[in-house]
């Protein structure tokens, strides 16, 4: 096995086991915003691992930057989605104004 492999291996073990951490608590968190809570590693932590991963398998080249793009859109692309969701559900339960700048 070569260090690639191992770098790839490990990176790999790292996103999935947090990708699967957190689907273990979305099972069993009962509320949204603690869903929310829980769900914000995977796409800030996980998904970018795994794809790291597969930029390490594949080597230099355009394949790898791809993947490193598609990991940081992911990161990035996470973030805002968890706070859109986190506000909608805040004016749904009438913690916070429709057209309020906060």
């Amino acid at each position: 096995m070569t260090a690639r492999h191992v770098c790839t291996v490990v990176l790999l073990v790292a996103g999935v086991g947090v990708l699967l951490l957190s689907a273990a608590c979305l099972v069993v968190l009962p509320r949204p915003y603690q869903r929310l809570h829980a769900l914000t590693p995977a796409t800030s932590v996980g998904g970018p691992l795994v794809a790291l991963a597969a930029a390490v398998e594949t080597g230099p080249g355009r394949a790898a930057v791809k993947l490193v793009l598609i990991g940081a859109v992911v990161a990035a692309g996470g973030a805002v989605t968890t706070m859109a969701i986190g506000r909608a559900t805040a004016q749904h339960d009438r913690l916070l104004q429709r057209n309020s700048p906060q």
